[in-house]
């Protein structure tokens, strides 16, 4: 290949690195990082009177959120602030990365003000079990909240004698949540164990959450003079006046957000190995295998995140493999099909969990199927034309061809075919300069006929 057609290629895996990092098939988490915000107050002098930390929580539940969440606390703490409000809007997430997020809450002595926000959000699953562990837990209009019943990496509910102890752990755990905060405990084990979801009014009726808000500034005026109890510490919230301090994401905690993301983790690990498959068929290219083993990389350090099936990563190595084979191996596209087989196979159970949460996009896995099946239908079409295209080198590239007598053949004499002098003979008379076809090849000697 050229150095031209080195670059195209190299310029079309960086932007399809770009494009995956940009969007992912599922709603990438969004998140308000704690690190690395020096100069993140309201205007430019330091607020002299209390201060509320805003972090903004989008998205599945899954280690970075983790990270975030906890970090957001731990500055809170050092900076004294008076609260830690956190607009959640979630589908659920990982069980780990909940529990690590609950666990600082427990011990935190900033209060926690979970405010499911804005109108339309949910705190579903995951996101019941945070705000049930909120020192607060508020709501917007129009939003809900529920749906926590845990689910298999497959996807589905967790079945017979498994599915009690995980539900029975799960119930277990919120209603002790709900003890810790004074909450409805009863609804809480509805939620665990039949999915039970409520909308905010209902859920205000219930007390499933303490305070229902249109928007921050109504949640700040409804928490102004509230008791609340912090690390063993009752204390009185201020923050009618308070000033509003929003969180900005850090460039590194924005980066792996969008790399847990199973779709765009998937995307670069099938980019990774089309980049090495790309070099391994094409010694020499370099570029495509850096920038394949990137990305491998990258999709690795997002499966450390992820509840991923080794089955189904083994699925997809075995269908690169079947498609390097098919490269150097005539196979008919035997070998291809079973690739791409093995390929879809592998991206279904390759990352497990709840719907929209930590699922690979039916999307995604289609148009990654579609686009190899299509690219080697084109490799093996071309193969096959090529198999059936007439020889043009050798003696049998010289049947059929035209030539002219350059002496009469009656019946041997010599012909000039391809600029060519060949010894020819014929079953009839030719005169010399006479067109002439060529029948078949005899070693050295052509055996030809005139032509119409």
């Amino acid at each position: 290949m050229t150095r031209r057609g080195l670059r195209a290629v190299g310029v079309l895996f960086l932007g399809a690195i770009v494009l995956a990092l940009a969007a992912g098939g599922t709603r990438t988490p969004r998140v308000a990082a704690a690190e690395g915000a020096a100069a993140d107050t309201v205007g430019a002098d330091a607020p002299t009177g209390p201060v509320v930390d805003v972090l903004t929580l989008e998205g599945a539940i899954q280690p970075i959120s983790a990270e975030v969440f906890t970090k957001a606390i731990d500055r809170a703490e050092r900076d004294g602030r008076e609260a830690l409000i956190v607009r959640l809007d979630t589908p659920g997430g990982l069980d780990s990365s909940m529990r690590d997020i609950i666990k600082r809450i427990l011990i935190s002595e900033v209060p926690v003000v979970v405010f499911v926000a804005p109108p339309g959000a949910r705190a579903a699953s995951a996101g019941t079990f945070i705000a049930y562990a909120a020192h607060v837990a508020a709501m917007s209009p129009g939003t809900s909240i529920g749906a926590a019943t845990p689910v298999q990496m497959g996807g589905g509910d967790v079945k017979e004698d498994l599915g009690r102890k995980v539900k029975n752990d799960a119930v277990s755990y919120i209603r002790s949540l709900a003890a810790q905060r004074g909450r409805n405990a009863d609804w809480a084990e509805k939620a665990v164990r039949e999915g039970g979801s409520l909308p905010e009014s209902e859920a205000l009726r219930l007390h499933v959450v303490d305070l229902v808000a249109r928007d921050l500034a109504e949640l700040l005026a409804a928490l102004d003079g509230r008791e609340v109890t912090a690390a063993g510490v009752t204390r009185t919230l201020h923050t009618a006046d308070a000033t509003t301090n929003d969180i900005k994401p850090s460039w590194r905690q924005a980066l792996l957000s969008r790399i847990v993301d199973p779709n765009v983790a998937y995307i670069l690990f099938i980019l990774g190995f089309y980049g090495l498959l790309f070099e391994l068929s094409n010694p020499g290219a370099i570029l495509p295998g850096i920038v394949g083993g990137i990305c491998i990389l990258l999709a690795f350090l997002a499966f450390q995140a992820l509840p991923v099936n080794l089955t189904g990563v083994f699925l997809i190595l075995f269908a690169m493999a079947l498609f390097l084979i098919d490269i150097k191996v005539q196979s008919n596209g035997l070998l291809a099909l079973g690739g791409i087989v093995a390929l879809i196979l592998g991206s279904l159970i390759l990352v497990g969990g709840e719907s929209g949460v930590a699922r690979i996009s039916l999307v995604v896995i289609g148009t990654v199927a579609g686009a190899t099946a299509l690219f080697f239908a084109f490799v093996i079409g071309l193969a096959w034309r090529a198999q059936r295209r007439k020889p043009s080198t050798g003696s049998e590239g010289l049947v059929g061809e035209r030539g002219t007598a350059v002496t009469a053949v009656a019946p041997h004499g010599k012909v000039s075919v391809h600029g060519e002098y060949w010894e020819a003979e014929s079953g009839e008379a030719i005169v010399a300069g006479a067109p002439v076809i060529v029948e078949r090849v005899d070693g050295m000697t052509l055996r030809v006929r005139k032509a119409s």
